[in-house]
């Protein structure tokens, strides 16, 4: 079900899967290309949901308009897109809390971590650089980042595979946890011999024992 928190698209609409007493919260955002309500968000949400944690999903102001008139815009501008994170960390503020996201919305995430009251941070296909542009990193900010963070990544991922990664200057408080021939939806391909599903349902396990992990953390 989509909770309002208010009536004007300035404040996200909450989409909320688990039990209403969970082990921890983790609030999540989507990409730059799909809403809330993607197949792989809810496989996620879902997934989590069933092993007792609370998933709150909710939409940056860009999405939720496309939402209500079915027109298709860019993001909108960063300090729009952290602000919208903000109102939704303020609103769960009381218990166990993670943030992150899928792409764009975990990288917001993450920018924000280290100064909001969460105990952790998932990011779901980080977009380490723009497809084709290696030189372009998204990296500074994760040096020196002190946030518990996991990051699920697909190996063949164009916004940052495997072999760019192991070379990238990465806080130690960051572990990653790679998708077998994924790419930026932690998809296989069929020659592969795995399915979505099969990546879907490891990621779901790392993000457990990651979770699970923070408890007890300041």
């Amino acid at each position: 079900m989509i909770h309002d928190q208010n009536d004007n698209l300035t404040d996200p609409k909450l989409l909320i899967d688990g039990p209403a007493e969970p082990r921890t919260t983790l609030a999540l955002a989507h990409g730059a290309g799909v809403p809330m309500d993607s197949e792989a968000m809810t496989a996620f949400a879902r997934g989590l949901g069933e092993r007792g944690f609370r998933v709150v999903r909710f939409e940056f102001p860009f999405m939720a308009a496309r939402r209500h008139d079915g027109r298709k815009r860019p993001p909108d501008r960063q300090p729009v897109l952290l602000e919208a994170w903000r109102r939704v960390i303020d609103g769960l503020a009381g218990g166990p809390l993670a943030i992150g996201g899928r792409s764009l919305g975990g990288r917001m995430a993450s920018l924000i971590a280290d100064d909001s009251p969460v105990q952790g941070l998932v990011c779901l296909g980080y977009p380490f650089h723009p497809p084709g542009k290696p030189e372009r990193l998204r990296t500074a900010h994760l040096e020196g980042l002190r946030t518990p963070t996991l990051i699920c990544q697909g190996m063949r991922d164009p916004f940052g595979t495997f072999e760019e990664v192991a070379g990238y200057r990465l806080s130690p408080a960051i572990r990653l946890h790679w998708a077998e021939d994924g790419d930026h939806g932690l998809e296989p391909r069929k020659s592969s011999g795995r399915t979505k599903e099969q990546n879907w349902n490891e990621a779901v396990d790392a993000i457990e024992a990651f979770l699970d992990g923070l408890k007890g953390a300041p």
